[in-house]
């Protein structure tokens, strides 16, 4: 009979994957070997490989996990009954709340995507557009004339290109550290900012000159 697995499995698994993304994302996907992993994990080798094969599939799993509660949690936003504005404020809220947690999980997917294999690069770029077009139908939904100019899309990449480089300079809040440009804003603080300042800009938004850029119509 096949021995089951640990009652600790999964919670040793999460914290060899934190490890590997903090790792990851200070040093690098390149930088960083397994031997790196395992010591932070406080673990050896031979039990750093029952869990992940090789370095590839630690990133793998990175990449995937963070992902696909992504797409889990915009899904949800999407299946609740609100009109398109409290949609998209509750989706950026959602997604922050993501980020605040998986900072180096996210830094990783943004950033060392390009070392995944042709496969498992294609499926987890795949959810990712996923996640952007469930924003673009209700950025639709808000301005139905945006989206018939088809700019939904390339606003929402817009708000994408505010909130997934907010790890760059909004630093988790530390009593020893320096204070950031951020201040005292946490992820939380900054949700319904950027919301404010997302819809703001939406309504200025006028499809006709939009129309008439090059950069748009080429």
């Amino acid at each position: 009979m096949a021995r089951g697995r640990a009652a600790t499995y999964d919670d040793q698994r999460g914290l060899i994957l934190r490890r590997a993304a903090e790792l990851f994302a200070q040093r690098g996907y390149a930088a960083t070997s397994m031997n790196a992993v395992a010591e932070a994990c406080g673990c050896s080798k031979p039990t750093l490989y029952h869990y992940f094969r090789d370095k590839d599939a630690l990133l793998v799993s990175i990449c995937d996990e963070h992902v696909l509660r992504l797409h889990a949690l915009t899904s949800e936003v999407l299946a609740l009954p609100l009109a398109p504005q409290d949609q998209l404020r509750e989706l950026i809220l959602r997604i922050l709340d993501e980020y605040a947690d998986a900072q180096h999980a996210h830094r990783v997917l943004t950033e060392d995507v390009r070392f995944l294999g042709a496969a498992d690069q294609a499926r987890i770029l795949g959810r990712e557009r996923e996640v952007v077009a469930g924003f673009a139908r209700v950025v639709g939904a808000i301005r139905p004339d945006l989206q018939a100019a088809a700019l939904a899309k390339p606003l929402t990449m817009l708000l994408f290109g505010m909130i997934n480089w907010m790890f760059t300079w909004l630093k988790p809040k530390r009593p020893d550290a320096p204070q950031g440009p951020g201040g005292d804003l946490d992820h939380a603080a900054m949700a319904p900012i950027v919301a404010d300042l997302f819809l703001g800009g939406l309504a200025a938004v006028q499809p006709t000159k939009a129309a008439r850029s090059p950069a748009l119509t080429s």
